[in-house]
């Protein structure tokens, strides 16, 4: 009787584990990325354009990537492998989405719309852009950094809103 409880654990464990959430995130060059997990990722571009991830921010300028739930499922049997080449918009489906999940994402991507437009707006009418460091203090961004700061969410509008 034990053997079977122990079996009955490991196989509803690995039906669990079989179905887990798959996540979307865009990085600074539009390209979008497909994860399994929400663990954070940081970001950041060199002088050079050349785009840096990793685990941890290593990098005075690295910003954590913000997570947006894609479907249920795996990247395994999704088709979708960690990056995908071409899947840049937001509308695109899955063949296998349930009309509850294109709901649930229909109304996430509505949400991201008017939080990105919001946020557009806020910056493209304020009359200085800045940061708080870790002492709490403003730092103002430059004209250029504040330039690219608004085009990278003018992009974030035109990826939720199109």
């Amino acid at each position: 009787m034990k053997k079977l409880a122990v079996i009955l654990v490991l196989l509803i464990g690995l039906c669990v584990n079989a179905s887990a959430d798959i996540w979307k995130w865009v990085d600074a060059h539009g390209k979008t990325h497909f994860v399994d997990t929400n663990t954070a990722i940081y970001t950041w571009t060199d002088e050079y354009g050349k785009l840096y991830y990793s685990d941890k921010p290593e990098h005075e300028a690295a910003v954590s990537v913000v997570f947006v739930w894609h479907s249920t499922g795996s990247l395994s049997n999704s088709g979708l492998n960690g990056s995908q080449p071409g899947a840049s918009s937001a509308k695109e489906t899955d063949p296998n989405e349930t009309a509850v999940e294109q709901l649930e994402r229909e109304m996430a991507e509505a949400y991201y719309c008017k939080q990105a437009t919001a946020l557009y707006n806020a910056y493209a009418n304020a009359p200085r852009l800045y940061k708080t460091n870790a002492k709490g203090e403003r730092e103002y961004l430059s004209d250029k950094e504040a330039a690219v700061t608004i085009a990278e969410t003018e992009a974030s509008v035109a990826e939720w809103c199109s």
